[in-house]
């Protein structure tokens, strides 16, 4: 299989679980904290530690990364999103809200790429 389509099989499973877990989440939530898009960040945080360290310790190909790393999480994870509503708090004046959604995201997508990567090499040293 070529690079590409291991790039898009993973995006093509990524993408509409962000769209559903996002939906799912948010529903869960009467605020106007973006929870969903917290959520599938950080669990796609998670996911590429995990893969990395197991590529990096030989237990998993270059094509697991690609497949997972850089098509799945790259789908599931979501930058522009993030951006986008972090400036629409700050916008309609929810800016402590902006700022913890910032600071959140990233301490909580650190301390998700680390617990990945630390569960990998629990289990393959």
């Amino acid at each position: 299989m070529t690079n590409w389509l291991l790039v898009a099989a993973g995006a093509t499973v990524g993408a509409p679980l962000r769209y559903l877990t996002d939906r799912t989440v948010q529903s869960r939530h009467d605020t106007v904290f973006p929870w969903g898009t917290f959520t599938v960040n950080a669990f796609g945080c998670a996911v590429l530690g995990f893969v990395s360290a197991a590529v990096a310790a030989g237990v998993g190909s270059p094509h697991l990364q690609l497949l997972l790393g850089t098509g799945f999480c790259g789908a599931l994870t979501t930058y522009s999103t993030f951006s986008y509503e972090t400036l629409r708090l700050a916008e309609t004046g929810a800016r402590l809200l902006a700022v913890a959604n910032v600071a959140g995201s990233l301490l909580a997508g650190l301390g998700a790429v680390w617990t990945g990567t630390e569960f990998a090499h629990a289990l393959w040293g």
